[in-house]
């Protein structure tokens, strides 16, 4: 018995749990050992405790036996189809969602790449997008998200357009802006341009973001660990600034006109919560209102900025958000359910979460949230037979 019965669940936010040689096969072997060098790759090795645990753990029959009734109480390199992609369709099978978005863990931020060293940045960002076509290839209900680094204008065209030709079917920016220029830079134009050609969304995902100033970390106490037991990610000071960035970001691209040049493009905010929401939407409203005397692009918005975010944006609460909040105070356009599968963070009963914080909305603002939202959001990206099977039998 699926986890998702008798409602069409889209999952707007799900990863894979890579081991450390993910790449490997991607990478243009020009790269390689420039890859090699990185220091992640020297803190978590190929020949390491971790992949040998992993394997040893998901080769194991008594453990495998063990993974239906276990499908969200297993987390991380436990869960089932983490990182083995022929296991991950079953898993999909036992969730019962209608379709997954999909993101990299080991690859999330590239390395911090990106403006250290653009040429080398690219080339990952390629074989991260080369591993995610490979995994989501077993099953067309897996949704591929491709990054897209935005240090470099014509690599940026270049390898969009090599994810779009992958078949990818979302394409992953950074909410923090590259060195040296906005990511509303008008340089921008032919990215923007192919995504709405191709019916994708561009979305942006936790860890592109400015990270908080490790300054605060240092109270005279003892240091914070978070819930995975280290010190490296969520805490509660280092949660607050995590929408930061992709506010700063998103209103750019909104009032330099972006968004209105390209009418039919999508945006998403995933995983960076959604309590921000309401109120940044005001707050924009209340900058055009003061600002538009004096700036020609605020006069040449075709609505107010809230009024495009309903059009065009949609963002992920997380579970311990209190949706049924968030949505009365945005609209019921804009928010959308997600897992987070396999990662803690998602919970081991996100629906159960959900539906109390929803319990209070119209049966429409639901649906919205579960499904109509996402297949809005995911344009051509998403088959037309997977969007709301459901209906289609209905009628």
């Amino acid at each position: 018995m699926p986890y998702v019965e008798n409602r069409i669940v889209h999952d707007a936010d799900s990863h894979l749990m890579e081991l450390s040689d993910c790449l490997d096969a991607f990478i243009d072997p020009k790269y390689r050992l420039a890859y090699d060098d990185l220091p992640k790759l020297k803190a978590w090795p190929r020949d390491g405790k971790l992949p040998a645990w992993a394997n040893a753990l998901h080769d194991n029959p008594e453990f495998r036996a063990g993974s239906d009734a276990n499908i969200l109480l297993r987390k991380n390199y436990e869960a089932l189809g983490a990182f083995r992609k022929q296991d991950r369709p079953h898993a999909l099978d036992l969730l019962g969602f209608t379709s997954q978005l999909i993101f990299t863990t080991w690859c999330l931020g590239n390395f911090g790449l990106d403006d250290e060293n653009p040429e080398l940045a690219y080339a990952t960002a390629r074989a991260h997008n080369r591993m995610m076509a490979d995994f989501c290839s077993v099953d067309r209900r897996f949704l591929g998200t491709a990054y897209i680094p935005l240090s470099d204008f014509e690599r940026t065209k270049t390898i969009a357009r090599e994810a779009i030709d992958l078949g990818l079917k979302a394409l992953l920016i950074p909410s923090k802006p590259p060195r040296g220029h906005s990511p509303s830079h008008i340089a921008f134009e032919p990215l923007w341009a192919m995504a709405q050609e191709a019916g994708l969304p561009i979305v942006f995902h936790v860890g592109g973001e400015e990270k908080l100033n490790s300054d605060y970390f240092n109270n005279g106490l003892p240091r914070v660990k978070d819930f995975h037991g280290g010190e490296e990610n969520f805490t509660s000071v280092s949660y607050m600034p995590i929408p930061h960035s992709v506010m700063t970001t998103l209103a750019a691209l909104i009032f330099d006109g972006v968004l209105d040049r390209h009418p039919r493009l999508k945006f998403g905010a995933i995983e960076l919560g959604a309590s921000w929401l309401p109120g940044w939407m005001r707050n924009m409203d209340s900058a055009a209102q003061a600002f538009i005397k004096n700036e020609e692009r605020l006069r040449k918005l075709s609505a107010r900025p809230s009024e495009i975010v309903r059009r065009q944006l949609r963002v992920t609460p997380y579970p311990h958000e209190d949706a049924g909040w968030i949505i009365a105070n945005s609209g019921e356009e804009v928010c959308l359910f997600s897992s987070d599968f396999p990662h803690v963070e998602g919970g081991r009963n996100p629906l159960k979460r959900f539906n109390d914080s929803l319990a209070n909305m119209p049966a429409r603002a639901v649906e919205r949230f579960y499904c109509d939202n996402f297949v809005d959001l995911m344009g051509e990206g998403l088959a037309a037979d997977l969007r709301n099977p459901a209906a289609r039998v209905a009628a």
